[in-house]
């Protein structure tokens, strides 16, 4: 698999592979120099809440590695086009920042942007920061590594990026928010198994009816809804093999 040329650096990005929802599997590509991540068009929400458990991890693992400030323009590393500038709204709270490919191959995210993305990190309030820019009058962004002086920015002036700060409740809510999703989407609920076979069968028989089956088909149903189950059971328990 060719390697993804960093939308900063331009340094062949590492591939790292996580579970899609509902099958398959998701190959992000991770620049640990820039802390970035290149995101396949829609990848982002495609990650089961088990993978974005691991992507976090190795995030973190990672955390304190020498980064390097990115580079303006970017170019995405598919058609070469400039990257535009992006600000969404995080589900848990906060905003988030990111650079798309207006031809829509994906989008580059930094590391702790990914992280207010998916709820682990948090934005400080104004008085936070009051009260941090009193002790500490400069700190690195975390959308772009560039400086910020907060006694005069409450974020980057160059990215727009908040200021945030990785809350170790923020983390542990996180955490045991997608672990319960992750229980959740691998745990097989037998009602609606059950159910799910038995509207299966009965419209099968609606059609056999249709068809002016002979008497006895009442018989094979009885035999077919055995066999469907079996089958369906087997078709939702196998790739948790």
């Amino acid at each position: 698999m060719k390697p993804t040329a960093c939308p900063s650096c331009r340094q062949p990005m590492s591939k790292h592979r996580f579970e899609r929802l509902h099958h398959g599997e998701i190959i992000l590509d991770l620049c640990f120099a820039c802390q970035g991540i290149w995101f396949d068009h829609f990848e982002s929400a495609q990650i089961t809440p088990g993978g974005i458990i691991e992507l976090f991890k190795l995030l973190h693992a990672h955390r304190d590695d020498l980064r390097q400030p990115l580079r303006e323009p970017l170019h995405c590393p598919r058609c070469a086009d400039r990257l535009l500038h992006g600000l969404d709204v995080a589900r848990h709270g906060g905003q988030f920042n990111y650079h798309r490919c207006l031809q829509q191959h994906g989008r580059f995210t930094t590391f702790a942007q990914f992280m207010i993305e998916k709820g682990f990190v948090r934005q400080l309030s104004a008085a936070e920061i009051g009260e941090l820019a009193a002790k500490v009058g400069t700190v690195r962004c975390n959308g772009c590594g560039a400086a910020v002086d907060i006694r005069r920015d409450h974020a980057c002036s160059h990215c727009r990026a908040p200021i945030t700060i990785l809350d170790p409740s923020a983390v542990e809510q996180a955490l045991a928010r997608y672990q319960q999703a992750e229980v959740k989407r691998t745990t097989r609920d037998v009602e609606l198994l059950g159910d799910a076979i038995v509207m299966r069968e009965r419209e099968k028989s609606r059609l056999k009816r249709q068809k002016a089956e002979p008497e006895n088909a009442g018989i094979n149903d009885v035999i077919d809804l055995v066999a469907a189950g079996a089958e369906l059971v087997w078709n939702l328990i196998r790739p948790l093999k």
